[in-house]
């Protein structure tokens, strides 16, 4: 699971690229900030490192 960047949605590296490929932008990295803005992030109890 080296390849996980998104532990509260369940992100991989791969999802990323494709995404960006796919859209000229990551729309997934957008959906995360907008999520963290709404409180919507849990990284602190997901994430083995807390962050």
């Amino acid at each position: 699971m080296s390849n996980l960047i998104c532990y509260c949605f369940e992100y991989f590296v791969e999802d990323i690229t494709q995404d960006y490929i796919k859209n000229g932008r990551s729309l997934i990295v957008e959906r995360i900030s907008a999520e963290k803005k709404f409180g919507n992030c849990q990284c602190a109890t997901k994430n083995p490192k807390g962050k």
